[in-house]
């Protein structure tokens, strides 16, 4: 731990350790995150003023289940179990835990059944968020319980002397009300936390790590435009000065009139040359056919490192490869710390190849979409580039469903470039967190000149979420998707039906494939 006095967190697999991490960081306290086969020496070295225990898709009664570090059984320091994080203190320290007779995933009702410090300044009722299919039927000896819900009796409990609490819910989420100040109740009145951390440390922390790890070696970086490839490489040109290579690939995939207005945009304000590389068809040459959305993954980002391999050569030798990769780009690609389940493959992540020409540099790969325009606002860059929507590194590929043809990507452009034109028009754009449209594999009748037509069907999505983990969907105005219908329909060939997409994430994801 690069700052004692901060928080150890105990990763068993959650899709949303990383959340907790970014709640606590936002309380200006430093923490790291461990995995469960973290030894006490290790431990003790970091000097944490307390451990949180994660969330997980196990059960602890399972063969081949997280178990609890044996130490941390009797650890002076103060401990949160969150969700199976409490399921395990329950089932090792003496309690019971069993499958639950109705499972229990999204909102439920927290009532606090006894004064304590985790809930200080909790109103009596609370909306919290469960996602979990075990239940504690007994509590461990000496442990009380301290909030119930109408289905699950022991939602939250308590040893007060030795200063450890359990949560079935997820505090971490921006679901569960009050959620922060619990996290922050148990960071500041139970673990005496000091908020001495900030972006600004992190950035200072980032420049030394990323100069250690590079030396004077060259080093590529991917730019696509957006937050985080701006960001990233802001942050590196700050770091490596001329050493620092952009490219921006074409790659066939990108919205409408996107490529050469993004050089153009960005040209100047990086501190580093851009190379653009036209490289459209091989892209879709290499997408052929291909309808399964791992594999147009896979193949997207096996052909951005041939690509960057072949248009680096006039610079001589390249080691590093950088990358605007974030933390929920890691989550769902990859089993990471700890045991955490595989959701898709995204093209930077596990859609890399096994064997690649560059050692990759991903300085921002711990930090989640806010914070890493918080980091921008820190390194001086612009507000209208650090609020652009989110676009995927697969771009379009992963908005048309099916195979990818030039036909379908044109009706695919217009139809965005629709959707944007009225978000900004009636400033839904900076209210949403993210909005694009789909086009579907599904075509329906329809009416238009009084003629019958058989056309293709357009999904729109708007999003609202603080971090990308979770999301829920926009309640734009009915007067705007009127208007975002009819200018679809009447202006793009091709297209007789728009829907609107309700779905929130999870269960969903937020881009649909």
């Amino acid at each position: 731990m690069s700052q004692i006095g901060g928080i150890a967190i105990i990763d068993f697999g959650s899709q949303v350790t990383q959340l907790i991490a970014r709640r606590i960081r936002e309380a200006n306290v430093y923490c790291e995150i461990l995995p469960p086969s973290v030894t006490l020496g290790a431990l003790e070295a970091l000097a944490p003023k307390g451990v949180i225990l994660s969330g997980g898709p196990a059960s602890v009664y399972e063969r081949g289940a997280p178990k609890l570090p044996v130490f941390l059984r009797m650890t002076p320091y103060p401990m949160l179990g969150i969700c199976y994080g409490m399921q395990l203190l329950a089932h090792e320290l003496g309690g019971r835990v069993v499958r639950a007779k109705r499972r229990e995933y999204g909102p439920a009702w927290l009532t606090p059944s006894r004064p304590t410090p985790l809930f200080a300044g909790c109103p009596k009722k609370l909306r919290v968020w469960m996602s979990h299919g075990d239940v504690i039927l007994r509590l461990p000896p000496k442990y009380r319980g301290i909030g119930r819900t109408g289905n699950c009796p022991q939602a939250a409990m308590e040893h007060a002397q030795r200063r450890v609490y359990g949560v079935q819910f997820h505090p971490e989420v921006a679901h569960t009300e009050r959620g922060t100040m619990i996290l922050k109740n148990f960071l500041f009145k139970v673990c005496e936390c000091k908020p001495t951390w900030s972006m600004g440390a992190f950035a200072r922390e980032a420049l030394v790590r990323i100069r250690e790890q590079v030396g004077r070696e060259r080093v590529l970086c991917a730019i696509s435009g957006g937050v985080d490839s701006s960001v990233t490489a802001a942050l590196v040109g700050r770091a490596i000065g001329k050493n620092l290579i952009g490219v921006f690939v074409d790659n066939g995939l990108l919205r409408k009139d996107e490529g050469k207005g993004v050089i153009r945009f960005l040209k100047g304000r990086l501190g580093t040359q851009i190379r653009f590389v036209d490289a459209r068809k091989n892209f879709l040459k290499r997408l052929k056919g291909v309808t399964d959305p791992e594999e147009k993954r896979r193949r997207i980002g096996r052909e951005f490192i041939r690509v960057f391999a072949e248009h680096v050569k006039p610079f001589g030798r390249v080691k590093f490869l950088a990358q605007g990769t974030l933390y929920p780009d890691v989550i769902e690609s990859t089993s990471t710390r700890g045991p955490s389940a595989i959701i898709k493959t995204h093209h930077n992540v596990g859609g890399l190849p096994k064997r690649m020409p560059f050692t990759l540099l991903e300085p921002l790969r711990e930090l989640f979409k806010d914070e890493v325009r918080r980091l921008g606002q820190t390194l001086g860059l612009p507000r209208h580039l650090l609020w652009r929507h989110p676009f995927p590194g697969p771009g379009l590929a992963v908005r048309l469903l099916g195979e990818i043809t030039e036909e379908k990507l044109a009706v695919l452009r217009e139809t965005d470039a629709i959707l944007m034109e009225e978000l900004r028009r009636s400033g839904a754009y900076d209210r949403v967190w993210q909005a694009f449209t789909v086009l579907l594999p599904v075509r329906s009748v329809g009416v238009q000149g009084d003629e019958r037509t058989y056309a293709n069907a357009v999904a729109v999505r708007a999003v609202e979420s603080q971090d990308g983990m979770t999301a829920d969907w926009a309640k734009l105005p009915p007067e705007l998707l009127t208007r975002i219908s009819s200018r679809i329909i009447n202006e793009v060939r091709g297209v007789n039906r728009v829907v609107y997409d309700i779905s929130s994430k999870p269960p969903s994801t937020i881009e649909w494939e």
